[in-house]
């Protein structure tokens, strides 16, 4: 059993690092798991992945914000803080990338399928309506894979602010470095507020795409 279950694991390494996306999900159907339901469980990783990310950037735009008024003798712990808030929102970026990247394969996959299953209709008004359903799904998986790539833009001006802040605070842990840090405290409230924006538009389309799949 043992042996076998190595055997398996090693199939889906091949199959995965091969790029042999279609026999990974023809495998999928065959053991009862079909392609919608991965789109569905990719599309809304990902669009938690951004939930967490938004949510993740306010956190670290709250610790921003109290910089600007910690005691001079408290600067040092404050920089260790701040750059535990810039490590932990650059791996929610990254989770972010991961996610809308995993959506791709599988929603291409269930389009290929949907599309190829048209011809098995004997009545043309059923095909017809199929037909105008997939155009629709695809139209709403355009406009969600937009909003996504729009949110995941959003994230990386938001993460090159905090990495300043950070270098700067670094090199200069004093009272003056703080003063200076205000106006860019600003900079990052606004470009927080426009990831934010972007995430809620980028989970209100994935909710609409999920919506317009078949059961």
């Amino acid at each position: 059993m043992r042996q076998l279950n190595l055997s398996s694991s090693l199939l889906c390494m091949v199959l995965l690092l091969g790029g042999c996306q279609s026999a990974y999900y023809s495998a999928m159907e065959q053991a009862g798991v079909p392609i919608r339901t991965l789109v569905v469980n990719r599309v809304e990783a990902a669009r938690d992945a951004q939930q967490d990310a938004g949510d993740r950037f306010s956190s670290a735009l709250e610790r921003f914000r109290s910089v600007v008024d910690v005691p001079e003798s408290e600067l040092s712990h404050t920089y260790d803080a701040l750059a535990d808030e810039y490590e932990a929102s650059q791996r929610a970026a990254q989770a972010v990338h991961q996610r809308v990247d995993a959506i791709e394969g599988a929603t291409d996959a269930l389009f290929d399928e949907w599309e190829g299953e048209l011809d098995e209709y004997h009545n043309a008004d059923y095909r017809q309506r199929s037909a105008d359903e997939l155009k629709q799904a695809r139209k709403r998986y355009a406009e969600m894979l937009d909003a996504m790539h729009a949110a995941e833009q959003s994230l990386q001006p938001a993460l090159d602010l905090m990495h300043d802040n950070v270098l700067f605070l670094k090199h200069n842990l004093n009272a003056q470095a703080i003063g200076a840090l205000q106006p860019e405290v600003e900079r990052l409230d606004a470009r927080v507020a426009h990831l934010r924006q972007q995430m809620r538009s980028a989970i209100e389309r994935s909710n609409t795409f999920i919506s317009t799949l078949p059961e």
